[in-house]
Parts: structure tokens; sequence; C-alpha cells
């Protein structure tokens, strides 16, 4: 292992949020932290800050008195970049503007040792395009943490095209020394998470826009039905709206406007009409102790059918069978109709019950309602319908009751191609097998960083995995037909994926 010895010290450069909570992690590791920030008078303030984390995560008995006695020692604000030297590595957290970036790395170089290991905290900026300005680009690495830095483990550890595989290592093994869990990647617009979690936020965007349902309903499918931990609406709104759109804008810039990293024009407007979200007291959503709660769209109580037949199998939704038998609705089994693909639940008004497709429902051969995918049909606490027009309000009404019965709250949408989670979840597999493909990262690392960055229930590639990439492929090349404008085109990567699987 090559991590950066403990008797080295670490420099933060940028004392705003992510620099202090960086340099608070590196100072409980063990390591000297020196801070430094063209504003006179922030750095101290900065210390300041830390040490009274320190002082609270001892009253939270998260931190041993002495430990933090000796880490406070450790850490000093200094006036000038020229202090920083003999620091082994020094990160920094300034100004999210490349020639500022450019500026203090070449600022450095004349000051810190051949050996100092150099890092951008930068989210959304070339590692590449920092390091072209520098002598010496080879220890140069981007270590991108997530903030809160002292709480959340995962740390990007990003390649530019001059870096060094050496300090590449070092810097992975130096996040690991502190405690952190590192994935490495290329130096690719968005890097492992904002790169792969666009869909996340342009599914609900592009079903919201389509008026498929409200913000409040959009979030509790995603949650009580996807298993995510916060609806896209809910949690844009604490990141920020402008944060979030300008993320979206720069990675479809980067990418050249790739149909795929499109943003909103619905999210654009809101930028416009300063709704940002918490900070401003108002987005999708509005806060404040007097501010109305939103609520999703739920149906109300519908009586259960006392039968149903399966015509066929449910595969990706096979769970529900066991459980509307569970929930004492007898399930009649047609025996003539062997395995149609894909096979659905006949109710007794004659319409079809069928998990959602990447088609339209109103093109559909028989009068169908869909239902959303599920992260677990057992735990899910809320399930998605869409009807085709020709389905009666009575076949709806079997098809509500039938859900609830089963203990979930429903909510009616309208129709649209691949509904709300499975859309989601589809363009999330299809993004991580992209990454995949082109080297952005392992597999094993896109899942790990989509599960610790943004808390996702499962790593793409695995849920991928669970319900067949053959399925996947199918399901967006329906959607692509739908709207035939290159975004649902599945990824040659997701393509190759699910041909290896075929004949596995």
């Amino acid at each position: 292992m090559t991590a950066l010895d403990l008797s080295s010290p670490v420099a933060v450069v940028g004392t705003g949020t992510m620099g202090q909570g960086i340099a608070q992690v590196a100072l409980v590791a063990g390591h000297p932290v020196r801070l430094y920030d063209a504003v006179p008078g922030f750095a101290k303030t900065a210390a300041e800050a830390i040490t009274a984390r320190l002082d609270r995560l001892v009253a939270k008995g998260r931190l041993d008195a002495d430990a933090r006695a000796a880490a406070a020692g450790r850490l000093q604000a200094v006036d000038g970049l020229a202090e920083l030297a003999g620091c082994g590595l020094v990160v920094e957290a300034v100004l999210e503007r490349l020639d500022v970036k450019q500026k203090l790395f070449q600022d450095l170089e004349s000051v810190v040792s051949e050996d100092c290991l150099l890092a951008t905290n930068t989210s959304s900026l070339s590692v590449t395009a920092i390091a072209g300005a520098l002598t010496r680009p080879g220890r140069f690495v981007g270590l991108h943490f997530f903030n809160p830095a002292p709480l959340l483990p995962l740390v990007e550890v990003v390649s530019g095209s001059a870096t060094d595989e050496t300090a590449a290592t070092r810097a992975y093994d130096t996040a690991r020394a502190w405690g952190k869990t590192p994935v490495r990647c290329a130096d690719t617009p968005g890097f492992i998470v904002n790169r792969v979690a666009r869909p996340y936020y342009a599914e609900a965007l592009r079903a919201h826009e389509e008026r498929a349902a409200d913000p409040a309903t959009i979030d509790a499918v995603l949650r009580e039905c996807g298993g995510f931990k916060m609806g896209p609406f809910e949690l844009t709104d604490l990141i920020g709206q402008d944060v979030n759109e300008a993320v979206t804008r720069s990675v479809w810039e980067s990418f050249f406007q790739d149909p795929k990293f499109t943003p909103s024009l619905a999210q654009r407007r809101l930028v416009e009409s300063r709704r940002l979200g918490r900070k401003s007291g108002q987005g999708w959503y509005a806060y404040g102790d007097d501010a109305p709660r939103a609520e999703p769209h739920t149906a109300e109580p519908a009586d259960a059918p006392a039968s149903v037949t399966l015509r066929g199998e449910l595969f990706q939704a096979a769970a529900l069978v066991g459980l509307i038998e569970a929930a004492g609705i007898r399930v009649d089994r047609e025996e003539s109709a062997r395995a149609p693909y894909p096979g659905w639940i006949e109710l007794p008004g004659g319409a079809r019950l069928a998990l959602v497709s990447g088609s339209s429902v109103h093109a559909m051969a028989e009068p169908t309602i869909e239902f959303d995918l599920a992260l677990d049909y057992a735990s899910a606490t809320r399930v998605a319908l869409a009807r085709d027009v020709r389905v009666s309000d009575q076949d709806l009404s079997e098809a509500v009751g039938l859900f609830q019965a089963l203990g979930k709250k429903v909510s009616v949408i309208r129709a649209t191609p691949g509904m709300i989670v499975a859309r989601t979840v589809a363009m999330l597999v299809d993004f991580a097998h992209d990454a995949v493909a082109r080297e952005v990262a392992d597999a094993d690392d896109v899942d790990t960083a989509m599960r610790l960055g943004v808390n996702y229930p499962r790593g793409p590639l695995s849920w991928g995995a669970s319900l067949g990439l053959y399925w996947v492929a199918q399901f967006l090349d329906d959607v692509h037909s739908e709207y035939p404008s290159g975004r649902y085109a599945p990824s040659p990567g997701l393509r190759l994926a699910a041909a290896q699987e075929e004949n596995g």
C-alpha cells in the first residue's frame, strides 16, 4: 500500500464547506493539516469551525478527548501558499472555474516538492484540462469527495489523460487509509456518479413535462415502489435547482449535446424564476413553517376481485402471484397459454393487467392496465397504474382494489411509455453499462459509487442483471420507438452485455 505517511502534512486550499470537510477527514486520520484560503481570515475561521466540530464529536462520544486534543494540535491556518512547502498532498476546493484552478496549481508547482501529490475536488471540470497548465501533470489527480465529506464514504479517484498510475494508486490508497471507500474512474464529464445519475432526475422531469403525474406523486412512486431514499423533485430541491441544472447542462454540453443528457425545460424555468428549492423557500415544493405539504395522488378504496386469471408468466413481476394468493384472492392459471411474453393477469371484467412495457399502452392488442416496476413487490408500499383509453372505470377499479388488497397504496397516472420506475431504472442500467463499456470505471466501482454516492437501493449493473439485460434492452428499444430522438436507444455497451447474457 502506497498511502501517504501520517507524518506527511496535508494541505487544503479553499476553506468553504467542502474544504473544511476534507481537512477534517485528513486531520482525524492522523495527518498534520494546513489550511489556506485566498481571502484573508477565512482559513483561521475555518480552523475554528473544524475544532468546534471535533468538540461536538467528543460530546457525542464519537471521538476520544485525547484524540481531539491531538488533532487540534495538528491543525494550522496559514497566510500564504509558500507555507505549504513540505506537504505531501495538496487538495484544492476552490471556485469551480478552470482559470482559477489552473492558476492555483501553477503557483503550487513553484512551492511544493516534486513528489507532492496535487489533487482537485472538482465535480464538474475536466481533471485533464486543469492539469494541462502544469509542468508535471503526471502527479495530478481528481479526489472528488461527497458532501458532507466527514460522513459520506465515497471518494472518486479520477485519472486525467496525463495522470501517472503511481499517482492514482497513491491517491486511492490514501483515501482508503482515511477510512473512505475510493473508486477509480477516468476523466469523463460527471465522472461516475454525476454521469450515471442523470436519468434519475431527467426521467422524472420528462414524466412531469408529459403531465403523467405531479411531482409529489412521482417522488412517492420512486420512493415507495422503486425503493429510492428520496424522490428526484425533493432531492433537487435539497441540492438546489440551480446547482442540479448546472451539472446537467455541463454534462450535456461536454458530451456535445448528446440527446441522452438533454436538460429539462421545466427545470430551466424553475431556475429562471429563482425558485431554487429549500434555500430560496420555494422549488418544486414550498418550504417554511406555514407551507402546505404536497401529497401524492392516491386512489380511493376499491373492492378487490374475488379471483383473477394468470395467463403466462409475469417474469420480473412474478412475486405478485404469491402476494395475490396470500391476500385470499384466487388465481386461476390458464394452462392453454404457454408462457406468452409478456404474460398478464386477466381481471374479471376482461381487461389485462400487465407489467409496464416501453410501448404505448394505447397500442396494445387488448384493453390493458399497466403497473410499474418495483424494487421488491413484497415490500413496496405503493404502485402506479396507467390505463389505455379502452379500459372502463370498473376495470380500473378492479385493478386498484387488487393492489390495495396487497396492502399497497395506488397512484393512477396518465399513461406514458415506460411509466416512472421502469423507465428510470432502465436508463440507469443503460448509462451504467455505457460507462463500463467506455472504460470510465469497472462494474464493481460503478455499482459501489451509485450505492454510496447517491444512496441507490441497488447498483444499476446489479439491478439490470436481476431484471435481465435482454428485457432492459428490449424495453428501451420500445421506448425509443415511441421517442425516436436517440435518447432511449440502448447503448452499444448494453446491447453487447444483453447479447452476452443471452448466449451465456
